[in-house]
């Protein structure tokens, strides 16, 4: 099963998507992961990624196909999280699947205001040593910046308001019309993601058709 994962920033994709992948068994790639990966290596990047801003829609739709061919082992089921953001990043993915036998089984969008979205990222912590991703509201960390493997928390470049202010006029003029359209072709799953973890979760195994025993 192939999935992609979309929604507003602070929905909690990351949060479900790492559920998904161990519910499931699939190959876990994650958007926004890889441009911070890329971004390491390139400081024309950085500067677009610290910013809040989307690397060009090409550049990124190119990168992404490389790291496709190069380091996902063949047949893998993947489970996209963040990307596609751009009607034609979607039609090159699913290109590249289906000329691997493969396709999209199903695209889901976590849906929730933008107010709460914001709240939620302003909340976010990341671990300096292992990258354990916490929320001071609905996942909070075992000890006050701390996380379990005794690393800091810090609050990720990105996560600052001016940053995330960039980030929802891109949602909004780029991945919300990829939604729109997906959900004209009949093709999206959509889920309230302003709820608890647990029930969120539930929710889209049901819609998949999945058992969550």
């Amino acid at each position: 099963m192939n999935l992609i994962l979309l929604g507003e920033p602070g929905s909690g994709k990351g949060t479900q998507a790492e559920m998904l992948v161990k519910k499931l068994g699939l190959y876990y790639l994650q958007g926004g992961e890889l441009a911070r990966e890329w971004a390491e290596k390139d400081e024309r990047i950085k500067k677009i990624v610290e910013s809040g801003e989307l690397i060009p829609e090409k550049e990124m739709t190119e990168f992404v196909r490389k790291y496709l061919e190069e380091k996902v082992p063949e047949g893998e089921n993947i489970l996209f999280e963040g990307f596609p953001r751009f009607i034609p990043q979607f039609e090159d993915y699913e290109k590249w699947l289906n000329s691997k036998g493969s396709k999209i089984d199903a695209v889901i969008s976590l849906d929730m205001s933008e107010d709460a979205a914001i709240k939620r990222l302003s909340s976010r912590r990341v671990c300096e040593n292992c990258g354990e991703v916490y929320n001071l509201i609905t996942n909070p960390p075992p000890a006050p910046d701390r996380c379990k493997c005794g690393g800091r928390l810090v609050q990720r470049k990105d996560d600052n308001p001016d940053s995330i202010k960039v980030r929802f006029q891109y949602y909004r003029n780029n991945t919300k019309k990829l939604i729109d359209y997906l959900e004209s072709q009949g093709r999206l799953i959509k889920v309230d993601a302003d709820r608890p973890i647990q029930i969120i979760f539930d929710e889209i195994l049901e819609k998949l058709g999945v058992d969550n025993d």
